[in-house]
């Protein structure tokens, strides 16, 4: 977990805005995030909120877990107004957290990750994609999950823990669902198939898959689109593939804290980060995919209309994760 930062905003400011709970905080001019994401992606978005509103952002950054634990903590006298940033599963899980809202675009989102839930903003979306060493690969041909058991990858594939990582257990549910759903038969023996091929070289964490590929360790690795991207962008002899069967995008939440005091500029966030403006702004300067359904995207970034996408069964699978964890747990103990 990311060692906890604080931009702008010092301990002795948190406890202060704990503190108050006056009337004239409904019409302040801050507002206190809490955010799990990259600086890249705080970068693009706060300056640019703070000069089009006017309003101050108190930023708190750490890893998502952490910041629900401090949510939970501080619930019956919130600091913070937003959570910018998590997995759609854990604010689900934590709903009594959250405040209903959605946001004036939400209409124009993406219909497959428009707010059903009544609380849950998606603003950005990342993918289950493959990453590929163009000097290690040579003539063996990868499009698609189905290649991955060529025996001549024996050993070069990496992949991190879907017990541990979050992007492992994504890639794990895809490609269920790619080979026939979550409790197919043949779905689950592809993936006995597959391991027995990764030959029991799992990565420590989500980077070094990604990492051990560019750096010509690993011929293959199953990973997600962002820090692909990221590569390419910055020159790294790399191939993405999105897999024939078809990519799951997952969104990145973002939602209202129960009983925020800054309530209102709360919710301009929320408008501020869905909004057109902001959407072709991630698209085209940062390597996170916007989830509106017109937005701008780079040349580096291959439009969603040409990529083969599955939709993942949000509900069943935070249902169902621990018996899906525990049924690849018995798996790969029976390989290795």
């Amino acid at each position: 977990m990311k060692k906890l930062l604080t931009l702008c905003l010092s301990v002795s400011m948190l406890a202060g805005l704990s503190a108050c709970s006056t009337p004239q905080e409904n019409t302040s001019q801050e507002l206190v995030i809490y955010s799990p994401n990259s600086d890249g992606l705080i970068e693009a978005t706060i300056p640019l909120f703070e000069e089009e509103t006017g309003i101050t952002v108190r930023l708190q950054q750490a890893g998502t877990g952490e910041l629900i634990k401090k949510l939970e903590s501080e619930k019956n006298d919130p600091i913070a107004d937003v959570m910018f940033g998590g997995a759609h599963s854990q604010f689900i899980q934590n709903a009594d957290l959250f405040e209903e809202y959605v946001s004036v675009n939400d209409k124009n989102l993406i219909e497959s990750y428009q707010n059903t839930s009544g609380f849950t903003t998606s603003y950005v979306l990342d993918g289950s994609v493959l990453i590929v060493n163009k000097d290690l690969i040579g003539d063996i041909k990868i499009e698609g999950y189905e290649d991955l058991l060529n025996p001549a990858l024996k050993g070069k594939i990496a992949t991190a823990d879907p017990s541990s990582s979050s992007s492992a257990f994504a890639q794990l549910t895809n490609m269920l669902l790619a080979q026939g759903g979550y409790t197919d038969e043949e779905a689950w023996k592809y993936v006995e198939e597959l391991f027995v091929n990764i030959d029991g070289k799992i990565e420590g964490s989500s980077s070094s898959v990604y990492k051990k590929v560019a750096d010509g360790e690993m011929t293959v690795g199953l990973t997600y689109e962002d820090p692909v991207l990221t590569l390419i962008n910055d020159g790294a002899n790399v191939d993405i593939i999105y897999p024939e069967e078809g990519s799951v995008f997952l969104p990145a939440t973002s939602a209202i804290i129960k009983d925020a005091k800054n309530m209102e500029n709360a919710k301009k966030f929320i408008d501020f980060i869905t909004s057109q403006q902001m959407q072709d702004i991630y698209g085209t300067e940062t390597t996170n995919r916007p989830v509106l359904e017109n937005a701008k995207t780079s040349d580096t970034m291959k439009p969603m209309s040409e990529i083969p996408t599955l939709i993942e069964d949000m509900d069943y699978i935070n249902e169902h994760k621990t018996e899906i964890v525990d049924r690849f747990k018995d798996i790969f103990a029976s390989i290795n």
